[in-house]
C-alpha cells in the first residue's frame, strides 16, 4: 500500500465539509502513482469514485496533464507552417449520432492542415464505436504501429493517431477501473485536452457541460497553452450538431489575461443560416457508417455528406485555411467531389499497409 497515495485519497474523499481539492503537484503525483500502479487497486478505485463525486478542478486537470506529459507518448514536430490540430474526442465513442471526425481529419490533411488524433478500443462507460474501428473500416489500421512508425506516417501524410494500448499501456489501467466503477472518472475529462504532440498545437476539445469548459480554460492556462477551441458538440465530441445552435469557444491568445484563465470569444453558429437542415445523422452499424463514409469520399450527396461539409467548412475556417465558413464549405465540397480527400486516404492506407506488411515479413524472417 502507498501511504503517500492514501494521504491524497483522504484529502479528496473526506466528504463535502472536510474534503479538499488537490494542488496541481498533488494531482500530478496521484496520477503518476495510478499510472505506475504504485497505489493498490483498492486505493485507485476509491480515488477515482471519490474524485468523480467531488468533481475535478482546473488545477487538478493541469496536474493530471503534467503526469501524462511526463509518462505518455508524444509525436515530434513535423515540417509544417501550421500548428497541428489535436482533436479531443471522448474515448468511449459514440452510440446515437454518426461521427464524422475521421472525414474531417482526412479533409484537413488534404488541405495541408496537420491533424493528431488519439484514442483506444471500445471503452466504458458507453462502449460506443471508437475511432480506431472506423479507421480500420476505412482501410487504415493504426493498432499495430509503434510510436516511431506512427511518427513516420505523420511526417509523410500530416495525420497521426496515438493508440493507447500500443503507445501508452499504463493509461489502460484506468479503463479497467472505469468499467468496474461504472462512471467516467475525471481522467475522462482530462483526456479531452491531452496533447500528445510536442510541436505547435491547436487543441480542439468537445464538451457537454459548461463547467467543463471553464475547467479547460483554467487547466490550459496553467500549462501555458493559449491556442484552443471548445465545441459543445455531438455526444461531447468535436462534431458540430445540425439540430441546434452550435456553441463554440475560441481562445484569444493575444488578449491580456490572468494566469488562471484564458478568455474565450463566444461564437454561436446556426446551421440553417449556412444551408444545412436541422437533422443529425443517426448511428447504425459500424459497417453501414463506413459504407456511408466511402460514399462521401466518392463525392456522392447524402445526409452524412451534409454533416461532413458543415464540419469541414468550419474547421477549414478555424484553422485559417479559408477566410470564412462559407468559403470553407465550398472548398470542402470541392475537395470531396474532386477525389482529393479519397486520394489522401489512399496514401495514408498505402503507407500504413506497407509498414504493417514489413512487420509481418520481419516476424516470419
Amino acid at each position: 500500500m502507498s501511504n503517500a497515495f492514501r494521504d491524497l485519497l483522504r484529502k479528496v474523499g473526506s466528504g463535502v465539509h472536510t474534503g479538499e481539492d488537490l494542488t496541481r503537484a498533488e494531482a500530478a503525483a496521484a496520477t503518476r502513482m495510478i499510472l505506475l500502479q504504485e497505489a493498490t487497486p483498492a486505493q485507485i478505485g476509491a480515488f477515482l469514485i471519490a474524485h468523480r463525486i467531488k468533481r475535478p478542478t482546473g488545477e487538478e486537470l493541469a496536474g493530471m496533464l503534467d503526469a501524462y506529459d511526463e509518462l505518455g507518448p508524444k509525436l515530434q514536430p513535423i515540417d509544417s507552417p501550421k500548428p497541428a490540430i489535436v482533436l479531443g474526442l471522448p474515448y468511449d465513442g459514440r452510440e446515437r449520432t454518426a461521427p464524422v471526425s475521421p472525414l474531417t481529419a482526412l479533409l484537413l490533411t488534404a488541405a495541408g492542415q496537420p491533424v493528431v488524433m488519439h484514442g483506444s478500443d471500445r471503452m466504458p462507460t458507453k462502449y460506443g464505436v471508437p475511432l480506431v474501428e472506423i479507421w480500420q473500416g476505412l482501410g487504415v489500421d493504426w493498432t499495430g504501429l509503434s510510436l516511431a512508425q506512427t511518427q513516420q506516417v505523420f511526417e509523410a501524410t500530416g495525420l497521426g493517431f496515438i493508440y493507447l494500448p500500443q503507445h501508452f499501456p499504463q493509461a489502460q489501467v484506468i479503463f479497467d477501473y472505469r468499467d468496474q466503477i461504472g462512471k467516467r472518472p475525471p481522467f475522462a475529462t482530462m483526456e479531452l485536452i491531452w496533447c500528445p504532440y510536442t510541436g505547435d498545437a491547436h487543441i480542439i476539445s468537445g464538451f457537454v457541460h459548461p463547467p467543463t469548459e471553464i475547467m479547460f480554460q483554467v487547466a490550459l492556462a496553467l500549462r501555458g497553452i493559449s491556442t484552443f477551441t471548445t465545441v459543445k458538440g455531438l455526444e461531447g465530441s468535436c462534431d458540430l450538431p445540425r439540430e441546434r445552435t452550435v456553441i463554440i469557444g475560441m481562445s484569444s491568445p493575444n488578449t491580456p489575461h490572468e494566469t488562471t484563465i484564458v478568455p474565450l470569444e463566444r461564437l454561436h453558429l446556426v446551421p440553417r443560416e449556412f444551408g444545412f437542415g436541422s437533422k443529425n445523422v443517426p448511428l447504425g452499424s459500424t459497417s453501414q457508417l463506413v459504407e456511408d463514409m466511402h460514399s462521401v469520399l466518392q463525392g456522392k450527396p447524402s445526409e452524412l455528406m451534409q454533416t461532413a461539409l458543415w464540419n469541414s467548412g468550419f474547421y477549414l475556417w478555424r484553422s485559417g485555411v479559408c477566410p470564412d465558413i462559407k468559403s470553407g464549405i465550398a472548398k470542402a465540397e470541392d475537395l470531396f467531389t474532386s477525389g482529393q480527400v479519397a486520394q489522401t486516404l489512399h496514401k495514408i492506407s498505402q503507407i500504413v499497409g506497407s509498414i504493417s506488411r514489413s512487420l509481418v515479413q520481419q516476424v516470419h524472417a
